[in-house]
């Protein structure tokens, strides 16, 4: 049942891949979400058998069956990892004895908002404020729904609901220190919905491991490039999209309930037993 289960998620989370990929490259074009898909390059209706993800991508070749475009590979990547998003938020809760079913479903939303933001900054390098906040009004939903009216005011509780205000404030000074060349504006709007979400402690987590990840995958850009397998000319000055690495960490977070400062042990104190 467990496997049956996993496998029935994950498809279920190629499927919305496949919308949010069509979300994303309408938002701001004046085409509504509900008409029929069609091809990039002639515009023709997309048949509904072209239409499986990833399994369509595969045995096209990676081509348009009407004009014999080549497909972007954004396509099946966001399937199959919106995929195994809903698998892992599907495996986050399997274990636990009970978990209200409003739980996973505002996870589902909120990752399925954050893959909307990661496809539309990684081409436009921006940030849609209406997806900013909206992610920030679910996650603050999210966060009074799943407390107690006695545990809410509490003094973790305050700090956790503080943590999107105080991450907020610090991105939102970069930006205004460095006029916008360190950091986005957006960023730190981002980050609002990211605080209220996960709390303080997993936060700050998310945020270490965006910077981490943004690292390491800048050295890679440059180690390509000296081998002459990336061919961009990407430098340390290179403007490059943020929220991507922030959406990671802020997976990351989540499945690993990171506290990579062990903040709750210096805040809180040890959990009781």
């Amino acid at each position: 049942m467990f496997y049956y289960l996993s496998a029935v998620i994950f498809v279920v989370g190629t499927i919305i891949g496949s919308f949010l990929n069509v979300v994303a490259l309408r938002i701001n074009t004046g085409k509504g979400l509900m008409g029929r898909s069609f091809c990039m390059s002639c515009g023709k209706t997309i048949k509904s058998y072209d239409l499986f993800p990833i399994l369509s991508f595969l045995s096209l070749g990676g081509k348009s069956r009407c004009c014999k475009t080549k497909i972007s590979w954004q396509y099946p990547l966001v399937e199959f990892i919106t995929g195994l998003i809903f698998l892992s938020v599907f495996l986050k809760f399997y274990s636990l004895a009970y978990v209200p079913v409003l739980v996973p479903t505002f996870w589902y939303l909120a990752f399925c908002i954050l893959i909307v933001i990661t496809i539309y900054d990684v081409r436009h390098q921006i940030i849609p404020d209406f997806l900013s906040y909206t992610f920030a009004f679910l996650s603050v939903l999210y966060f009074v729904g799943d407390k107690s009216l006695t545990s809410i005011f509490s003094y973790p509780e305050i700090l956790n609901f503080l943590a999107g205000p105080i991450i907020f404030a610090v991105f939102s000074l970069v930006w205004f220190v460095s006029k916008g060349r360190w950091i986005g504006f957006g960023d730190g709007k981002l980050a609002l919905g990211m605080g209220f979400a996960l709390g303080f402690s997993e936060a700050l987590s998310a945020i270490a491991f965006a910077f981490w990840i943004g690292a390491i995958w800048s050295i890679f850009i440059l180690l390509f490039q000296k081998l002459g397998i990336a061919k961009s000319k990407f430098n340390f000055k290179s403007a490059v999209p943020f929220a991507p690495f922030m959406i990671a960490g802020f997976l990351l977070a989540f499945i690993l309930s990171a506290d990579v400062f062990s903040l709750n042990m210096l805040i809180f104190g040890p959990a009781p037993f």
